[in-house]
């Protein structure tokens, strides 16, 4: 059996792992969503807090899984407990650099165009190329949240010790998300891309948008019980 601490996306609360989560169960593991903090003066730091007190709570050996965003908090909370992590896994998203905000890492988002006093709006809508079904689709507008600005524009702070735990990419190709993509990126040489082909980390693939979770939570859940087991492609493996 295995430990899932699900850390969700912009907007997204634990809710959205609901189904991920019930099919780990059924399959006999402990999923463990997290809801962020919602209050407009949370930060970044409040939100790795609130990882790290999962990860604490649960002791060593959980699979830390992190959603966009969510890479954020995800990897501050590792950077600080290692060795609570067996695996990080990264749902459609990278890893961030120290010093990083969500701002200045994905400026195309654009998210703090439509702020509204400490927080930024939940969109109208998740675009139809994510394949996100209605039902899922009307739950998202009913219980997604505004972001507090702070946590898309606070840097991360981090020492690289999470650098130290294995990890597993899993990349949703409606989105532009590949491995293919992740060569180009370790062909650049730049330190930062440097883990994607170190021995212990391993990729997936999915035929679905960036809410795989929605769109796919069977396939989602089958492919991280998979990473937590260390299966998946090395980087040049194909």
């Amino acid at each position: 059996m295995a430990t899932f601490v699900l850390v969700p996306g912009l907007f997204l609360g634990g809710w959205a792992w609901e189904a991920v989560a019930a099919e780990l169960a059924a399959r006999g593991h402990r999923a463990v969503p997290v809801t962020l903090p919602t209050e407009a003066g949370a930060t970044l730091a409040s939100h790795a807090d609130a990882v790290a007190e999962v990860l604490a709570a649960e002791g060593p050996g959980a699979v830390l899984v992190a959603h966009s965003y969510g890479a954020f908090p995800g990897v501050a909370a590792a950077d600080r407990r290692p060795e609570l992590v067996s695996r990080l896994v990264f749902v459609d998203t990278g890893s961030p650099e120290s010093g990083e905000s969500v701002e200045t890492q994905m400026p195309q988002l654009d998210l703090l165009a439509g702020a509204t006093g400490d927080v930024v709006p939940v969109p109208k809508e998740i675009p139809a190329v994510h394949g996100v079904p209605e039902a899922e689709h009307e739950r998202w507008r009913r219980l997604a949240t505004p972001q507090p600005v702070r946590t898309v524009t606070d840097p991360i702070e981090l020492t690289g010790d999470w650098l130290r735990v294995p990890t597993t990419g899993v990349f949703c190709r409606a989105s532009g998300l590949s491995i293919e993509f992740a060569r180009t990126l370790h062909a650049t040489g730049l330190p930062r891309f440097a883990k994607l082909a170190e021995p212990g980390v391993t990729f997936f693939e999915l035929p679905t948008g960036h809410y795989p979770m929605l769109s796919a939570p069977l396939e989602l859940a089958d492919v991280l019980e998979r990473a937590a087991k260390g299966e998946g492609s090395g980087l040049y493996d194909n």
